[in-house]
Formats: structure tokens, C-alpha cells, sequence
């Protein structure tokens, strides 16, 4: 049995723990470095309340984390603002397990409820793994952008992964912050 639950800052530590390994043997993540708890911290405090941070845990919410999923501006221009993008990673060994897709499901319920329009998957290819995932919840390719990140020692592409989470009205409907919406728990 799982449980997901809003991560806390106490988590830090766990989740750099199941990043690390992303960034520093794999080309999922385009960072060369892997953060640490403290940095893992100060990206959880940027979300501002505004976008959400949640961790998948075993047996109850006290339980060790296997993984986490978590929203950020798509870009940094203001008209951006109602568009997420979105990422979950998995402790090793904890893939395959439906871990992943219950916490991503989790994530887009939250983000509609919080008035998000849009969900962006940013994938780096190939990543069958991720795109089955993806897919599992709703999100459709829209692109790929070839060879935009270099790294050990070869070029990687892209792709791009959109769900629609609400409609988009005009004028748009101002995003809730997570702070005031909380975890939901069914879509």
C-alpha cells in the first residue's frame, strides 16, 4: 500500500536522494550536477505555494518516499502564467509499480482544481518509460525539438507532452495556489 501526500521540507533530503541518480548516470535530466537536500529545499520554497510539490511514500504518509511529482512555470513571461510544467521521478526499483501514474494522477487533479489551463511533459528522448506514462494520464505528443541538450557525450531531443487540464476561457481564470487548494486525492 502507498500514500501520497504534500512533501515537506524534511523530505529534501529523500528526494535528491531518488534525483541524484538522474542526473548523474542518466540523460532524463539536463542537469550535471545533482542538487542536494538544502538546494531540493529552496526549489520547494520557489514554488511560492503557488505550484505543487507531492511525494508517493510506502505504507502510510509517514512511510519512507519512493518517489515525487511536482509543477513550475512553463516560462518565465507573464502570459505563460496558467501553464504548468510538470515532472515525476521514481526511487529506483520502485518503477512499473503503478507508483508513478497513481502520483501523476494526483498531480493533474490538483492542478485543474487549481484552474491550471495547460500541463506540458518535457521528455528527453528516447524514454519509452516516461512516455508510457505520460500517455497513462491523458498528456499527447506535440513536438520534439532535435538535438537541444548535450550530454555524455551525445545529442538529445526533446519531445513535448500537453493535457489539457480546463478549458481555456477569456478572460482566463486566475490560478488558485496550491497553498489555498491542497492535495486532491480523485480527479
Amino acid at each position: 500500500m502507498i500514500a501520497i501526500r504534500s512533501a515537506r521540507p524534511e523530505d529534501a533530503a529523500a528526494i535528491a536522494a531518488i534525483y541524484a541518480p538522474y542526473v548523474e548516470t542518466g540523460t532524463v535530466s539536463f542537469e550535471l550536477e545533482p542538487p542536494d537536500a538544502r538546494a531540493m529545499r529552496t526549489r520547494m520554497h520557489a514554488s511560492d505555494g503557488l505550484y505543487p510539490w507531492l511525494v508517493v511514500t510506502n505504507g502510510d504518509e509517514e512511510g519512507g518516499v519512493l518517489g515525487y511529482a511536482y509543477a513550475t512555470k512553463f516560462r518565465d513571461r507573464p502570459a505563460y502564467k496558467y501553464i504548468v510544467e510538470t515532472s515525476v521521478y521514481l526511487a529506483s526499483g520502485t518503477q512499473g509499480q503503478g507508483n508513478g501514474r497513481q502520483l501523476y494522477e494526483a498531480l493533474v487533479a490538483t492542478l485543474r482544481v487549481q484552474g491550471f489551463t495547460h500541463a506540458i511533459g518535457a521528455i528527453a528522448l528516447p524514454n519509452d518509460h516516461s512516455i508510457r506514462l505520460h500517455e497513462s494520464v491523458g498528456f499527447r505528443r506535440t513536438g520534439v525539438l532535435r538535438e537541444v541538450g548535450y550530454k555524455q557525450g551525445r545529442w538529445i531531443d526533446v519531445g513535448f507532452w500537453q493535457r489539457e487540464l480546463n478549458a481555456a476561457t477569456i478572460p482566463p481564470m486566475e490560478p488558485k495556489p496550491f497553498s489555498d487548494v491542497g492535495l486532491v486525492r480523485n480527479g
